[in-house]
C-alpha cells in the first residue's frame, strides 16, 4: 500500500494530491461542532441549502469530461497536452468536492445544528473519490480527449517519473530547510568574525607586550592612525606619519624646491622677460646662448666677444666686421642668423643640404664608366 501511495510517477502525484484532500473534512468537523455546542437539529434551510450544492458539485463532476485534443497533433504534443488536461481536470474535481464541504460549514453555524455540514460531507467525500485517478477516470478522460480523432498518450504521459511530493506539506518543509541553512550560514559567519577579532586582539597585545609601554599620547595617536582614513592633511594638526611623509601642512612654511619640481624655490625664481614671440611679459632680456645653440647670442653678448678679439656672429654684422645687409635689423636677427647657419652646414643638426641652383652651362663631359 505504501509503495503504491509513494508511485513516483505523474499518476502517483495525481494520487498524492487527492489523498492529501481526502480528511480535510475532519477539522472542520470538528470546529463546528465546537461552535454550534454538539447540537444536531438546524434551520430546514440550511439543510437544503447544503444538499443542493453538495448534488450540483456531484452532478457537474460526473459529467464534466477533459475537451478533445486538436488534430493533427505529434506523439510528443498529444502526450503532453493530454497530461495537461487531466491534471487540470483532476484540480477541478477536488474543487468541487471541497465547496460543499465549505458551503455545509457555514450554513451549520448559521442555523445552529450539525446536519447541512454531514448532508455536504455525505454528498464531498464521493467527489473526492471519483477525482482519484483510476482506471476508470483514466479511462473515460482519454475517450473524451480522443473526440475529434487525435490520439491521446496519457497512459503513456501518467507514467513518466516525477518526484515524490505533497501539496503544501513539501512547500512548507522546502521552506524551513532553506531558513534553517540560511541561519546556520549566518551563525558560522559570525563565529568567523568573532575568531578574527580575537586574532587580531591576542596580536596587538603581542606585539605591546614584546616592545616598551608606549605612553598615553602615543597610544592614543597611533590608535587615531589606525582608524583614521587616509586623506590629504590640510591642518596644522595634523603630523605627517612613515606612511605618508609627504602629507604635511604646508600654510606655516613655504613651497620648497625639489629635484622634480626646482622652480618652486623663490631664490631660483627670476621675473620673465618680453620677446618677439611673449611680448606681454616683463622688460629686457633676449635670447640666451645655451650648450645646444651656443650662436644664439644677444647683440650685447656678440659686442663683448669681439672686443676680445672673437667673431661676434651676434651683433648683425659680417664676419670681417662689416654690417650685413642681408641679416635683419631687431632683436629677432639671431634666430635668423641661426635659421641660416643650420642650412649652410647642409649635414649638420638638421641633416638638410640645400643646393644653391648653379648658373653655368652644363658640362658635355661623358661621365666615366665603371667598367673594368
Amino acid at each position: 500500500m505504501i509503495d503504491f501511495v509513494l508511485q513516483p510517477t505523474q499518476e502517483g502525484e495525481l494520487r498524492r494530491r487527492v489523498l492529501f484532500w481526502l480528511p480535510a473534512p475532519l477539522p472542520v468537523l470538528g470546529v463546528v461542532y465546537v461552535l454550534v455546542g454538539g447540537v444536531y437539529s438546524a434551520a430546514g434551510w440550511t439543510i437544503l441549502l447544503a444538499a443542493s450544492v453538495g448534488v450540483g458539485t456531484l452532478l457537474l463532476a460526473l459529467m464534466v469530461q477533459p475537451t478533445p485534443l486538436p488534430e493533427g497533433l505529434v506523439p510528443q504534443v498529444s502526450a503532453r497536452r493530454s497530461l495537461h488536461r487531466f491534471r487540470q481536470f483532476t484540480g477541478l474535481r477536488i474543487s468541487l468536492a471541497l465547496v460543499p464541504v465549505v458551503i455545509g460549514a457555514a450554513a451549520s453555524v448559521a442555523g445552529g445544528g450539525m446536519y447541512p455540514l454531514l448532508a455536504a460531507l455525505l454528498l464531498a467525500w464521493p467527489q473526492l473519490l471519483l477525482a482519484m485517478p483510476t482506471f476508470f477516470t483514466i479511462t473515460r478522460a482519454r475517450r473524451a480527449m480522443e473526440a475529434w480523432g487525435t490520439t491521446a498518450y496519457l497512459w503513456h504521459a501518467l507514467s513518466r517519473p516525477a518526484k515524490v511530493t505533497w501539496p503544501i506539506v513539501t512547500s512548507a518543509v522546502n521552506s524551513w530547510k532553506a531558513a534553517r541553512v540560511a541561519r546556520s550560514r549566518e551563525s558560522m559567519r559570525q563565529k568567523l568574525e568573532e575568531r578574527a577579532w580575537k586574532r587580531a586582539v591576542r596580536e596587538e597585545s603581542a606585539e605591546a607586550s614584546d616592545g616598551a609601554v608606549p605612553a598615553p599620547a602615543e597610544a592614543a595617536a597611533s590608535a587615531a592612525e589606525r582608524t583614521r582614513p587616509i586623506r590629504p592633511l590640510d591642518s596644522r594638526d595634523d603630523e605627517r606619519t612613515d606612511v605618508l611623509p609627504h602629507l604635511r601642512s604646508r600654510r606655516a612654511e613655504g613651497e620648497e624646491s625639489t629635484d622634480v619640481l626646482p622652480h618652486l624655490d623663490p631664490a631660483r625664481t627670476r621675473p620673465e622677460k618680453p620677446t618677439d614671440v611673449l611680448p606681454h611679459l616683463t622688460s629686457g632680456q633676449e635670447v640666451q646662448p645655451t650648450r645646444q645653440l651656443p650662436h644664439l647670442g644677444s647683440a650685447g653678448a656678440g659686442e663683448a666677444e669681439g672686443e676680445g678679439g672673437d667673431t661676434a656672429l651676434g651683433s648683425g654684422s659680417a664676419p670681417d666686421g662689416d654690417p650685413d645687409p642681408d641679416a635683419p635689423a631687431g632683436p629677432r636677427s639671431s634666430v635668423h642668423r641661426a635659421a641660416r647657419q643650420f642650412l649652410e652646414q647642409g649635414s649638420g643638426a638638421l641633416g638638410l643640404a640645400v643646393r644653391r641652383s648653379r648658373r653655368t652651362a652644363s658640362s658635355t663631359r661623358r661621365p666615366h664608366s665603371n667598367k673594368p
